[in-house]
């Protein structure tokens, strides 16, 4: 499982032109799976998000987390996060979960997210065609690799 963790002062995220998903300050997450990905991992990735102290305390210092800058979390799938480019110039994705697999994924990630989190969080549609405007305050972009976690 891959996550590509941005902090935002505002991000939506819209089909056909439709706002789905929106927050103010906060994190905007985009997850993409493997096969292997299990509930362990999305465990872990959930209180590594949550607890990720990436916000500016009364000092300036990223000292602080979502939670304690009373933010909110916004994720959208994105399966592209596994893009082999090792050989020519179209990227394969031969190593993301097949779609109806990564759906399930994705929807138990939202729900160990969402328990960890301690509050709703706002998806995109997951397999749509979406459209994502984001304020990236910083910017502070972080990926992160639940293989990686060892």
């Amino acid at each position: 499982m891959r996550v590509v963790i941005q902090r935002v002062l505002r991000a939506h995220v819209a089909v056909y032109e439709e706002v789905v998903g929106e927050i103010n300050h906060g994190l905007l997450i985009l997850a993409g799976f493997e096969e292997d990905d299990s509930s362990t991992d999305y465990e872990w990735m959930s209180k590594k998000i949550v607890n990720l102290r990436i916000f500016g305390d009364e000092n300036g210092v990223m000292n602080l987390n979502c939670q304690q800058v009373n933010g909110d979390i916004l994720l959208v799938s994105q399966f592209t996060l596994f893009a082999s480019t090792q050989k020519g110039n179209r990227p394969s994705y031969i190593k993301a979960s097949k779609p109806e697999m990564a759906k399930e994924q994705y929807n138990s990630f939202h729900h160990s997210l969402t328990q960890a989190f301690g509050k709703s969080v706002p998806t995109g549609i997951f397999g749509a065609d979406m459209k994502i405007s984001l304020i990236n305050d910083g910017p502070v972009t972080i990926l992160i690799d639940s293989r990686a976690k060892e």
